[in-house]
């Protein structure tokens, strides 16, 4: 029986190995999807950003201006580099800090789009726990320095 498991868990592995970087991009574009949204929308009226984050939004630490300006700005540059797969691991880090707080901040999450933020939550654990895969810049920087021998 333990013959057979290993057997059968090779064949698995070997089927979806081929698969593991477009999952690992999937996730990325997925999420950096979402959130860019967000900050286009954010940007686009920005007198009601202002006003959601002066009166809606509950931002711990920061003045509401700040949190309104960083906040659209983490949304409109960090999924630009999870698309691209470049500094994959500390952006993904990066936005799923962002996605806690906005959770905390934001009460009416709970009762709708919590899962959303779930979904995304899991997909950039992914992303850093995996890395950015094959697809990526971050790869491709890492096979380039290590066939030139740049990098030791």
């Amino acid at each position: 029986m333990l013959k057979f498991i290993r057997t059968i868990d090779v064949f698995f592995q070997q089927l979806v190995q081929p698969l593991q970087p477009l999952l690992l991009l999937f996730c990325r574009v997925w999420v950096a999807s979402a959130f860019f949204k967000s900050g286009l929308i954010k940007y686009g009226s920005w007198d009601s950003t202002l006003y959601l984050f002066e009166y809606e939004y509950q931002v711990p630490i920061l003045p509401w201006q700040w949190a309104a300006y960083t906040g659209t700005a983490t949304e409109l540059i960090v999924p630009i580099f999870l698309v691209l797969g470049l500094f994959t691991r500390p952006m993904a880090i990066l936005l799923f800090g962002f996605n806690v707080i906005a959770v905390v901040s934001y009460p009416a999450l709970w009762a709708q789009g919590f899962y959303d933020h779930q979904l995304w939550g899991m997909m950039l654990l992914v992303t850093v726990f995996w890395g950015a895969g094959k697809l990526s810049v971050d790869h491709w920087i890492n096979q380039h320095y290590r066939n030139s021998n740049i990098i030791p």
